[in-house]
């Protein structure tokens, strides 16, 4: 009957096994970062996670030449600008050289009385005519004089000044040996934009892997010439190659320390295997999970899988030491069970999180760990070797003993530490927690002031503000820019916005073109008006024959269109601020402060809204991504605060439920409260902010460290001899050893994800083992033989 039974308890485990490989076979993992930005919850908020995760910001790539000189800079951003024009991989490149600005400023005068807004009838009336042209003379004299005598034969009412205008405020790049370049003139510039979504970690590789080539395979390139490069595409790109590195590496690193413990302690291979068993059930299962319930892996899901080495090989720790020192282990499932059970209320916490992968990790471990548990409860006793010989442990056991007898005699430095933190962390208040979404990005701070002094160079506008809509037509979309284009001139003249962008600007709206183009006269009508509007004016009709002739040619001409503008840097505005999503259209304006007075750089996003209301344009709203960004972490922050003391209640609740004793569950979770305490201080001291996953560390420390508290009162309660007691030290220290180990790990890791939970868990852990001896009751060390 046992050796039944015995068959069907390894085939249940093999058949799982086997499960879990065929589910893994199908899995899709992932290494991008989209998991951990967080779900918005409002309308405001999700457009702004949509435009971080595969906007056409997620789509630019800055690029800089450095070394060599200027004039070879410049020769090599246009070699590599026209090797990239020929790649299908890009929609837009961009380096200010002279054939792409003809083509701008051919596009905007060819185009000038569909594009400009102050095409009438009125306009070309005899007083109208003798108004714009008296205006453009006056001008003449003014900073924009000469460009305007070259234009005057063909544009003398100033159409393309006016639409010049529209664009004020909005700087440029400076212009080097025929490219752009930076400010101080360090380095050529290009803009490129990829076809490929943002979200597309594969095609932004490729495209970067493409920009790299054709630079390395110009002909003729100094030796000294280099090529930086930024953008959303590009650190999307990097985080996911630091990401598959760190997986790599953790694993490896955590295996071989988790290994080389365990055989020093069992001094037996077999034993190692054994060990090891319940850890490799637990990924397994973990990874199927987590497939099954989301859809794919995340790589940092398998990153922080080497954390569940150091926890779950725990198990067989405390099996196989105090195995071999004849306690039946029996006497400790219970221990273990419910050190399982808090551990599982800590990492539940991860799964109502707002960011998927944090509820992947949450998954995961519970998963994991159950199964890990299980395996050690059911299996590894039918494998293990009857009789287990450990290399003589007394020597180590004894000194443990002794050092932990005396650990009470620490309470009141203990103490003294506890107010300390205590009163470091109330002093700091709401500054110990970082408010920035920005905190969670693992883009170090090389890349990241590479990317500034990129944006800088280029001229990007202030993105922080925008008025927003969504339209189901491109040109439903259009007039809507439209109508609140002519709003919002109303807040420029009331100093209220130093001015705003819109797609409109350069793609006006068909229904905007054809009255325009209805505005203008016959040929005949207009000669007409133009010669008595001339009259007294140091201007000859003669001279203005191209005029006639500019107007007559746009009365015949069909309405723009988006192709009309391939070529030019003008496409990239309007893909910028008409975003086609899958039902609709997305309309952004940008809008610029006045940049005077005290509060320059802010805009009274009230006095906006209350003229959008009043636009006519439905839904038309003004966003501050600044305070919607910090808005939507502070949300998720005070969320993971309610989650983290509610797992924490569950773990108060689990001990009392299990240990019938309000006095023994506090006595428990004392240890776990003051490392939690401790960890904190330590980390505002270090003048480390605490984030979202600093939160859920500590949480785990408590999940963690009660098993620590749990054997120890367990000792002081159910007494046992003294060679037990040895053992029961000796596999609470090296179970810490590879937890704390495990976790340590993480906390030098380079992603921000991962760091976090090392440098929280991993001190947190330890300081739990300690202050679990600390605070134990003195008859765990009372009796002796």
């Amino acid at each position: 009957m046992m050796r039944r039974t015995r068959l069907a308890t390894l085939g249940m485990w093999i058949a799982s096994l086997v499960a879990c490989v065929l589910v893994i076979t199908h899995t899709r993992f992932v290494s991008d970062l989209s998991a951990f930005l967080p779900q918005a919850p409002n309308a405001r908020q999700q457009m702004l996670v949509e435009q971080l995760r595969d906007g056409i910001i997620a789509r630019l790539v800055m690029v800089g030449i450095e070394g060599a000189d200027a004039t070879e800079r410049a020769r090599l951003s246009r070699d590599l600008a026209a090797s990239l024009r020929a790649n299908p991989a890009f929609i837009g490149v961009q380096n200010g050289e002279a054939a792409v600005l003809a083509r701008d400023q051919a596009y905007f005068f060819d185009n000038r009385y569909l594009l400009n807004a102050d095409v009438t009838p009125q306009r070309f009336t005899t007083e109208g005519l003798r108004e714009a042209i008296g205006a453009s003379l006056d001008a003449l004299s003014g900073d924009a004089g000469l460009m305007l005598k070259r234009l005057l034969a063909r544009d003398p009412t100033g159409e393309t000044v006016g639409l010049l205008e529209q664009f004020a405020g909005d700087s440029q790049p400076r212009s080097l040996e025929g490219v752009w370049a930076a400010r101080d003139g360090s380095r050529a510039l290009l803009l490129i934009q990829t076809a490929a979504a943002g979200s597309d970690t594969d095609a932004q590789a490729a495209a970067i892997a493409n920009i790299r080539s054709a630079f390395d395979q110009l002909p003729d390139r100094q030796a000294d010439a280099r090529l930086v490069m930024s953008g959303a595409g590009v650190f999307s790109v990097s985080s996911r190659n630091t990401i598959e590195s760190e997986i790599s590496r953790l694993a490896l690193a955590g295996t071989l320390l988790v290994v080389c413990l365990l055989l020093a302690v069992y001094r037996s291979p077999r034993l190692l295997i054994l060990g090891l068993l319940p850890v490799a059930s637990g990924a397994l299962v973990g990874i199927a999970a987590v497939s099954l319930g989301f859809g794919h892996v995340h790589g940092l899901t398998l990153a922080f899988g080497t954390t569940l080495i150091g926890e779950s090989v725990d198990y067989s720790i405390y099996l196989f030491i105090q195995r071999a020192g004849g306690r039946d282990p029996r006497n400790f499932w219970r221990i273990i069970g419910l050190g399982v059970l808090t551990s599982i209320a800590g990492f539940a916490a991860l799964l109502f999180s707002g960011f998927p992968g944090l509820a992947q990790l949450g998954l995961y471990s519970i998963s994991g760990l159950v199964a890990a548990a299980l395996v050690t409860r059911f299996v590894l006793p039918l494998l293990m070797p009857q009789q287990i010989a450990l290399r003589d442990l007394s020597g180590i056991s004894g000194f443990l003993q002794n050092l932990f007898k005396h650990a009470h005699r620490l309470r009141l430095p203990l103490a003294i530490v506890l107010i300390a933190a205590a009163g470091l962390l109330w002093s700091r208040g709401d500054s110990i927690w970082s408010r920035e979404l920005s905190s969670l990005s693992p883009v170090s701070k090389a890349d990241q002031d590479l990317d500034h002094a990129l944006r800088a160079d280029m001229g990007a506008p202030d993105m922080r503000y925008m008025v927003a809509f969504t339209a189901k037509e491109q040109e439903t979309a259009l007039q809507g820019a439209e109508k609140l284009g002519a709003a919002l001139q109303t807040l420029i003249a009331q100093n209220v916005i130093g001015g705003f962008s819109s797609p409109a600007f350069v793609l006006p709206s068909q229904e905007a073109q054809e009255a325009r183009r209805m505005a203008l006269p016959e040929e005949a009508i207009l000669k007409n008006n133009l010669g008595a509007a001339l009259q007294g004016m140091p201007l000859k009709a003669e001279r203005l024959s191209g005029f006639l002739t500019d107007v007559e040619r746009t009365r015949a001409r069909a309405p723009l269109a988006r192709a009309d503008l391939n070529g030019t840097s003008s496409s990239l505005l309007v893909d910028s601020l008409l975003v086609k999503r899958a039902n609709d259209y997305l309309v952004l304006l940008p809008l610029r402060a006045t940049g005077s007075g005290p509060q320059s750089e802010l805009i009274d996003t009230a006095r906006v809204d209350q003229l959008l209301a009043g636009s006519g344009v439905a839904g038309a709203t003004v966003i501050d991504l600044l305070e919607e960004s910090t808005s939507l972490y502070a949300g998720y922050l005070h969320e993971a605060q309610q989650l983290a003391i509610w797992g924490g209640l569950i773990i108060i609740v689990l001990m009392l439920f299990a240990l019938r004793s309000l006095p023994r569950a506090l006595r428990i979770t004392a240890p776990l409260v003051c490392a939690v305490l401790c960890v904190a201080a330590l980390l505002a001291l270090g003048g480390r902010q605490m984030t979202i996953l600093h939160l859920v560390g500590l949480l785990l420390v408590m999940a963690v460290g009660s098993n620590y508290a749990l054997f120890f009162d367990s000792g002081a309660q159910e007494g046992g001899t003294d060679a037990e007691r040895r053992q029961t030290l000796v596999s609470l220290v090296v179970a810490n050893l590879t937890t704390v180990s495990s976790f340590g790990l993480l906390g030098f890791s380079q992603v921000s994800v991962l760091s976090a939970f090392g440098t929280t868990v991993g001190p947190g852990a330890f300081l739990a083992l300690i202050f679990s001896a600390i605070l134990a009751r003195k008859q765990n060390h009372a009796h002796t033989d």
